[in-house]
């Protein structure tokens, strides 16, 4: 794996040092490249792998087009919205592209009691089971590969500077964090919930990592933004930080800028890890702009 670079910007008054992680592979980029590393490195001698999640995730792609570079089949649980399936954008139509198999949640085989299929990856003969947003231990390997490069640009650049990215199931925040200490690192990973309140994803953490000191610094968004919903001032956000010469992702990333406008508590200098996640844009831009229309209308009528 390639260390990526890191181009700094100005943005809302912050100094951002952005890890650009998006440049890292075409079809693999930044989190999902991390997390899968070890899935990639590794002959792990099974035929197919399973997960689930919802029809537009990151990670669903990226697995698909890891399972067609192993020859691996694909198979894939989900809810499955019938209007998205017979006209496919973004990762769903790329993931089907690469002979994803797509089966509705309800007929999932295994185990719903199971517990460890939610922070640990299993293998069941010749198949293997990832968690959603592959969410278990394997991603450590890739993620530590990033704690290295992080800690050789501090010393080289004499930056002893917070690390500061969001959290969905908040993997990487933890395994970055556990990783700096491993290296004898204090460098500081601040995250902070885009699902959920801040005590769902600290339970998260803690069913993947019995080692609290390893657990980032997780602070609250400035307000709950319901997890893939529409917000215009989100989208505001996303557009201005656009100007800076990046294209960020469209869901986790303008909760981060909302964050970082409304806190008092962040220093004015961060290291900010750029996570991937643009091939969804496409999806939720569409949405956006449909949303707009549909409000540009209504205000017509009255």
């Amino acid at each position: 794996m390639i260390d990526s670079p890191l181009h700094t910007i100005t943005l809302f008054d912050y100094t951002l040092h952005v890890k650009r992680d998006d440049l890292l592979h075409p079809f693999i980029s930044g989190n999902k490249a991390r997390k899968l590393f070890y899935f990639l490195q590794n002959d792990l001698k099974i035929s197919t792998v399973v997960s689930y999640g919802s029809m537009q995730s990151n990670a669903m792609a990226a697995l698909a087009y890891l399972a067609k570079q192993k020859e691996w089949k694909f198979v894939y649980y989900t809810r499955i919205n019938e209007a998205l399936l017979d006209s496919p954008k973004g990762n769903l139509a790329f993931a089907l592209s690469q002979g994803m198999q797509i089966k509705d949640i309800s007929t999932w085989p295994y185990s719903k009691q199971d517990r460890n299929l939610l922070c640990e990856s299993i293998k069941v003969d010749d198949t293997l089971i990832i968690p959603e947003g592959v969410r278990c231990k394997e991603a450590y390997y890739g993620i530590e590969q990033l704690a290295k490069e992080i800690v050789d640009w501090s010393k080289k650049n004499q930056k002893d500077i917070p690390i500061f990215l969001p959290s969905g199931t908040g993997t990487t925040a933890l395994f970055l964090q556990k990783a700096l200490k491993n290296l004898g690192s204090f460098l500081q990973v601040i995250t902070f919930p885009c699902v959920g309140k801040k005590q769902y994803l600290q339970e998260q953490m803690e069913c993947m990592e019995p080692d609290v000191s390893a657990i980032p610094k997780i602070i609250e968004p400035p307000k709950r933004y319901r997890f893939a919903h529409l917000y215009p001032e989100l989208y505001q956000l996303w557009q201005e930080a656009k100007k800076s010469g990046i294209e960020f992702d469209l869901l986790y990333d303008p909760v981060a800028f909302a964050t970082l406008q409304k806190s008092n508590d962040l220093p004015k200098e961060l290291l900010y890890i750029h996570q991937g996640g643009r091939s969804g844009n496409i999806t939720m831009e569409e949405r956006y702009k449909k949303m707009f229309a549909t409000i540009k209308e209504k205000k017509r009528e009255l």
